[in-house]
């Protein structure tokens, strides 16, 4: 024999729980908000007792001391993320910074057999030697005149307005 199944001891379904929150105007303001939602859990007996009692000492309702707990705890980890991800963009600021610092000590400068800069505008794409932008065909540069025996297109030595050595 089966026995009829009681409705409030059923459990939920788990499309029940993801209706999405209907919108109704405020009567203050006119303007649409968000339905307050129940939202079901299950906690351990101690945690629950713990609950009950530091309500009953505010004397509030159980559920607003956890509506309380969890909005202050979602304030709280945003607060902490917005700071991690400010000081890991700090961080990767300065470590950028260090390589370029180790970058220039470590290689050569390309300019240093440069006795002089002709200004030119290019006829072809070139690579700026100093900071490798790409200088366009049209583009006004500067060619960077040295005593090294030529090597073809390649050895020579471009270098943009802004990367070009003031005295």
């Amino acid at each position: 024999m089966t026995r009829p199944s009681n409705p409030s001891k059923r459990r939920p379904q788990a499309n029940e729980d993801e209706e999405p929150a209907e919108e109704v105007p405020s009567e203050a303001e006119g303007t649409p908000e968000k339905k307050e939602r129940v939202l079901h859990t299950r906690v351990p007996a101690v945690l629950e007792r713990e609950l009950k009692r530091f309500a009953d000492n505010l004397r509030i309702p159980v559920s607003n001391l956890v509506r309380a707990i969890l909005e202050d705890a979602m304030e709280v980890a945003g607060s902490a993320s917005q700071s991690i991800e400010g000081r890991l963009a700090h961080a990767a600021e300065e470590l950028g910074k260090g390589r370029e610092r180790l970058t220039k000590r470590v290689l050569p400068d390309p300019l240093a057999d440069v006795f002089a800069y002709q200004p030119v505008t290019l006829a072809q794409e070139a690579i700026c030697a100093k900071c490798q932008k790409t200088l366009e065909a049209g583009d006004r540069a500067h060619l960077g005149l040295t005593d090294a025996p030529s090597q073809g297109p390649k050895a020579r030595l471009f270098v943009c307005n802004s990367c070009l050595p003031r005295s």
